[in-house]
């Protein structure tokens, strides 16, 4: 079979990816559900070459949820010290490639272990010039936690006098958001079959394109990657007009 043929012209700028199928992979093989989620680390990182060879300017990673708090407290813990370690391991190789670090999320969450927070600090600072490729981790993050925040601080800078009530439109919700310099996504890609938004990206991915593929998370690589974005390409992008094409 051929590589998926790509029109480099036309790739999303932003692409954003719900890593699902970590349990059901390790569940059909008889493993611990934590052995999808190390098994995930690689395909990750796959998908991510991937990106920077198609040209992706921003890749977005839904690696933890403000729901999966209530998952089994080992696989949490399993988690918190595997994002720990993973950072440990892969942010100078980041680096080196040229990209650039971003979370989103909440995380000055007191359930977020503080040696955690201190990685997360150090990978975004360490990769701060890059612009070859902007990786974003949403971890612990949630799209409506995200609008209640953004909510939050309009409320606070009315009430100062910051901002007039009739200036709350939609560019001051969006610059009030986790990284308001972040373009919105193109497309959304979810793995596993199912066929959810699951809290991602409420806000920024209104007029994304979706593409469901059935490939549990742990068999995802640029191969997969590619398909998704040619499925893209064949789309029309009308943003509620009647005939406003992709590019």
């Amino acid at each position: 079979m051929g590589e998926p043929s790509v029109d480099r012209a036309r790739v999303p700028r932003h692409v954003g990816l719900i890593l699902d199928g970590n349990g059901r992979w390790a569940n059909a093989r008889g493993l611990p559900r934590t052995a999808g989620h190390a098994q995930g680390e690689p395909a990750l990182f796959d998908v991510i070459d991937g990106a920077i060879e198609l040209g992706i300017e921003w890749l977005t990673a839904y690696v933890f949820s403000t729901e999966n708090w209530a998952r089994d407290e080992t696989e949490v813990q399993f988690l918190m010290h595997f994002n720990i370690d993973l950072l440990r391991r892969r942010r100078d190789e980041m680096n080196a490639k040229g990209v650039r670090i971003h979370f989103i999320g909440e995380k000055d969450d007191p359930r977020v272990p503080d040696e955690l927070r201190e990685e997360i600090a150090i990978a975004e600072r360490l990769t701060a010039a890059n612009d070859t490729l902007h990786l974003v981790f949403a971890f612990n993050y949630g799209g409506r936690i995200e609008l209640a925040a953004a909510a939050r601080r309009l409320a606070a800078d009315v009430a100062a006098g910051a901002l007039e009530p009739d200036a709350v439109d939609e560019a001051a919700i969006a610059a009030r958001l986790y990284l308001p310099e972040m373009p919105d996504p193109d497309l959304v890609i979810r793995s596993s079959g199912e066929q959810r938004t699951s809290n991602f990206l409420l806000w920024e991915a209104a007029y994304a394109e979706y593409v469901f593929s059935p490939v549990l998370w742990p068999d995802f690589d640029r191969r997969v990657l590619a398909e998704c974005i040619v499925e893209y390409q064949q789309r029309e992008r009308r943003f509620g007009g009647a005939e406003d094409a992709i590019g």
